[in-house]
């Protein structure tokens, strides 16, 4: 097995790549790829790609076995496991943190797997490696850590197994448990929970306002235009950091059309919001949006009851909305773990990290166990979800 890093996606075949990465959307060669291309990532941007690739017959040549996609951070946004305070505390100690080395999908705060081994590879073996490589990526780049973000809890084993530190996060995805439409899902609710949601529906469309779900490649380029609109509101009204350019909305529609759901929301002849999110596999992926302020729910109706409603639908298995949000938990969503791992080169450090993660993790268990008290559900009704996610 030959392992080398690439500074670009397009060196590797796409074709042997998603045989790796699978159906998960975001680890597809054609959204990694498109980040790439406008702009969204690069030194420029602080998420400067290093993508970890394993093949049989050499360096770049040959079968491709596994790959890990791979980014060094000058700082620590768009990650949505925050390190800020470690990062803090080595520049206190006089020692630099940045830069630092991300397995992750760059600003995609979704679960999916970070190492990806081809389908007819020996998965334990290829894992192992691509662990061992990012290690000697990190050394090549002097980076001061190593942390794998929203990776499988199957590969948590792997990767704590290699001595990296666990670490568990929580978000709130919603579970379909073979409901035949909308009203069926509210009929597991508590009434006062259910005409919660129904007030919020229908005040929505008391204003007017009416919704259509489209694929991507049937977004026409002035929607894209608008969307882009919405998004940088968004972005502007939470102070974070525009990364997504004009360009990259078209470019997944373009090249990943069929997997693209776009929710638009009209009043008249104008739109007044829209949520973007991925479909792979059995789940949809709740990622961007953006609208209007001055209409009651707009926000719940674009991210979530519709997306519900498309998911069932569609027969989809699981809606995750994005990261955060406990106003998610009153609307059918349950809290799920996430999970991290985190290599640290000093010794010291490392010791009270493991420390710090450690409580962490029993007020992470005791912080679940509380947001199931208040779920919206009749307790007959309850949703099975699986707390790791």
């Amino acid at each position: 097995m030959y392992l080398s890093a690439l500074d670009h996606l397009e060196a590797t075949s796409a074709e042997q790549w998603n045989a790796a990465a699978g159906d998960n959307p975001f680890l597809q060669y054609e959204f990694l790829a498109a980040l790439e291309r406008t702009g969204c990532v690069g030194a420029e941007t602080g998420w400067e790609p290093c993508h970890v690739v394993l093949h049989a017959d050499g360096p770049g040549r040959g079968r491709l076995l596994g790959a890990v996609p791979l980014y060094l951070k000058y700082h620590s946004y768009g990650e949505y496991v925050f390190d800020w305070a470690w990062a803090d505390a080595y520049a206190r100690g006089g020692r630099a943190y940045y830069p630092k080395l991300v397995a992750a999908v760059p600003f995609t705060p979704a679960t999916g797997p970070r190492l990806l081994v081809a389908p007819e590879a020996d998965r334990e073996r290829v894992a192992h490696r691509l662990i061992e490589g990012a290690r000697e990526v990190a050394d090549a780049r002097r980076a001061s850590s190593l942390h794998w973000l929203f990776h499988t809890a199957a590969e948590t084993e792997w990767l704590s197994g290699d001595g990296l530190l666990r670490r568990v996060g929580c978000q709130f995805h919603w579970s379909n448990a073979g409901y035949r439409d909308f009203q069926d899902f509210l009929g597991t609710f508590t009434s006062h929970k259910r005409n919660n949601i129904r007030r919020e529906r229908r005040r929505v469309r008391e204003a007017g306002v009416t919704f259509e779900v489209l694929r991507g490649d049937a977004v026409a380029p002035e929607i894209w235009r608008i969307f882009y609109r919405f998004y940088r509101a968004t972005v502007r009204a939470h102070g974070a950091i525009p990364y997504l350019t004009a360009e990259f909305f078209p470019a997944l529609g373009a090249t990943m059309g069929a997997q693209a759901v776009l929710v638009l929301a009209r009043r008249g002849r104008d739109y007044v919001a829209a949520a973007l999110s991925l479909r792979g596999g059995d789940t949809l992926y709740g990622r961007y949006w953006g609208g209007r302020s001055d209409v009651y729910g707009l926000h719940f109706e674009t991210c979530y009851y519709t997306p519900i409603e498309y998911c069932i639908a569609e027969g989809l298995a699981r809606y995750e909305a994005g990261a955060q949000g406990e106003h998610k938990l009153a609307r059918g969503f349950v809290p799920v773990q996430t999970y991290s791992a985190h290599w640290l080169r000093d010794p010291g450090f490392r010791r009270a990290v493991a420390e710090f993660l450690k409580r962490e993790r029993n007020h992470m268990a005791h912080y679940i166990d509380e947001l199931n008290e208040h779920a919206p559900f009749r307790r007959s009704d309850a949703p099975a979800v699986d707390p790791s996610g």
